[in-house]
């Protein structure tokens, strides 16, 4: 059953001036091992991370970093939540997500699908 549904999308060049202008952005939207990506990706996962919580109901109180877009050779990027979205994820009943992400011609999208069995 699908709890929820959310999409974003970013202007990558936008994005990466905003990284550049505030560099302690980096370190509160992006876990350690996100921050190592390149800056595409980053808008790209922050564009996912805005979709997942839109697909929650965009609840108060989430930390970015409780949320991970790991990224599986062959197949589609995995979401891993933990502590605030994980809790929000559990109030809400869900029990998996959906991703899909993207970036080209300057634009970074997510759309996420919040899901319970």
């Amino acid at each position: 059953m699908i709890i929820g549904v959310g999409i974003d999308v970013v202007d990558v060049a936008r994005f990466v001036d905003t990284l550049h202008r505030v560099p302690a952005l980096r370190d509160r939207l992006f876990t350690p091992e996100e921050r190592e990506m390149p800056e595409t990706s980053l808008a790209a996962r922050f564009a996912a991370k805005e979709a997942i919580a839109k697909a929650l109901g965009a609840p108060a109180g989430m930390s970015w970093q409780d949320a991970t877009v790991r990224r599986v050779a062959g197949a589609q990027p995995v979401v891993e939540v933990v502590g605030t979205v994980a809790a929000a994820a559990a109030a809400a009943g869900v029990d998996r997500f959906h991703l899909s992400i993207s970036h080209d011609a300057g634009i970074a999208s997510a759309v996420v699908i919040a899901e319970r069995d």
